[in-house]
């Protein structure tokens, strides 16, 4: 303000400093600088217990020209993403449909169906999904008390990968919440005027509903798509990797490559490599949306 001297106005910036330092003191110690360190790691053959040396390319190299394993994990997590992400939306879409309609309760009822976004990530539950999915686990014994062969949910490496996909189509609580208020801010003019016209419900979903959320769609689907290619805790608990390396998920590699073999710098590489993969996924994704992203103002 024009009263205000220098020296207050210099206070108040101070204040206001202090106030976000918290935040600016977590995000240079856990965010700024494990992203600059790692990608200086990702050039040496750093192992957390030794002093270590630059080796150039030589990480790289040998990711891209010996390892197997690196491009079996990247095959398995884009087959996951392509099928837990498309899951999870379609689902979370479906539960925010039908919590948008008035009814009595409502509100206890979308705190309910936002619970397993808080507990689905645990690695309880990941166990207790385990034991439900085991040979001898409790959907098996539910399909044998009906006569139906035993199903080798987590056993058979055809399978395996669904069936951890679906502790991540769980987790649909967060994906759902903003699909109910993107649901919210479509004009209800819009049906009114449609039903007028004598459009039927699944009409007006096509035509009213789905194109003006798109926007939406395309929020949820790059977080949920960056999030997937992280996934770790799934594969790690349930399956460990297993059967035969089919549900081996790049966190995982990651992860082995890090804190089992001790190889730091050879784990930041391919962490590196992650980011280059989830940044080309985005890119994608964005320049796709030009096609089929719509706003009510007619734009792209």
């Amino acid at each position: 303000m024009k009263g205000q001297s220098i020296s207050e106005r210099k206070r108040r910036q101070y204040v206001g400093l202090l106030y976000i330092s918290p935040w600016l003191l977590g995000f240079l110690i856990f965010q700024l600088y494990p992203f600059v360190s790692s990608f200086v790691y990702s050039f040496t053959n750093y192992n957390m217990t030794s002093n270590f040396k630059f080796v150039g390319l030589k990480n790289y190299v040998e990711i891209f020209t010996r390892d197997s394993q690196f491009y079996n994990s990247l095959r398995v997590t884009i087959f996951y993403v392509l099928m837990a992400v498309p899951m999870k939306l379609v689902f979370a879409l479906f539960i925010a449909m039908i919590l948008n309609i008035r009814i009595k309760y409502v509100n206890f009822y979308r705190t309910v169906y936002y619970l397993p976004s808080i507990l689905g990530g645990s690695v309880a539950v990941s166990v207790l999904w385990r034991f439900l999915f085991a040979d001898n686990g409790l959907l098996n014994a539910i399909l044998s008390f009906f006569g139906i062969p035993k199903i080798g949910w987590l056993s058979n490496p055809k399978l395996a990968l669904f069936t951890i996909s679906l502790l991540t189509v769980w987790q649909f609580g967060s994906s759902m919440v903003i699909f109910l208020a993107g649901l919210k801010q479509i004009p209800k003019e819009l049906y009114e005027a449609a039903t007028v016209d004598g459009i039927s419900k699944p009409g007006m979903f096509f035509r009213i509903t789905l194109p003006l959320l798109t926007p939406i769609i395309l929020f949820n689907l790059v977080m949920q798509m960056i999030i997937a290619f992280q996934e770790f805790t799934a594969s790690f608990v349930i399956t460990s990797g297993g059967p035969m390396k089919a549900t081996y998920l790049y966190a995982m590699k990651l992860y082995d490559e890090g804190f089992l073999f001790m190889k730091m710098g050879y784990a930041s590489a391919l962490s590196w490599i992650l980011f280059i993969v989830i940044m080309i996924f985005t890119a994608l994704i964005f320049k796709s949306s030009e096609y089929w992203t719509y706003y009510e103002d007619g734009g792209h």
